[in-house]
């Protein structure tokens, strides 16, 4: 299984979804992580102001940080590699940079609805 690691810019929280205006994306990024963890995918996140010491420890990351600066920031790495940087992953990015069926990152009823689609008589096979 890949492995995925991403180092967050400073936020007020683990999630940075708080406060009285929530950011869209970031919701996502929680989202997604939420569903994979309960599929059994785990994926490490740090945040920059909880953990400073880890993005120091960080070779990688470091270096980053060193020659382009904190806008950099959300840095991805899977196995090791950077993957992906100044943005979090879209949803079909993690899907490709992990490895896993779609249906892990799509909530219950839409997985439902496109299953239901796609098996039915008037479904994806085009009978009707």
């Amino acid at each position: 299984m890949k492995k995925m690691v991403i180092f967050d810019p400073a936020m007020c929280c683990s999630t940075g979804v708080c406060g009285p205006s929530v950011d869209k994306n970031l919701l996502r990024v929680s989202t997604v992580l939420n569903r994979l963890e309960k599929k059994g995918v785990k994926v490490e996140r740090h945040n920059l102001s909880n953990n400073p010491k880890i993005f120091v420890d960080n070779k990688i990351v470091n270096k980053l940080l060193v020659d382009e600066g904190v806008d950099v920031l959300p840095i991805t790495i899977v196995d090791g590699e950077v993957v992906k940087t100044k943005e979090y992953p879209t949803n079909e990015e993690f899907v490709k940079l992990l490895e896993i069926p779609k249906e892990y990152i799509m909530s219950e009823l839409k997985a439902k609805k496109e299953k239901k689609s796609n098996n039915g008589c008037c479904g994806g096979s085009g009978c009707c």
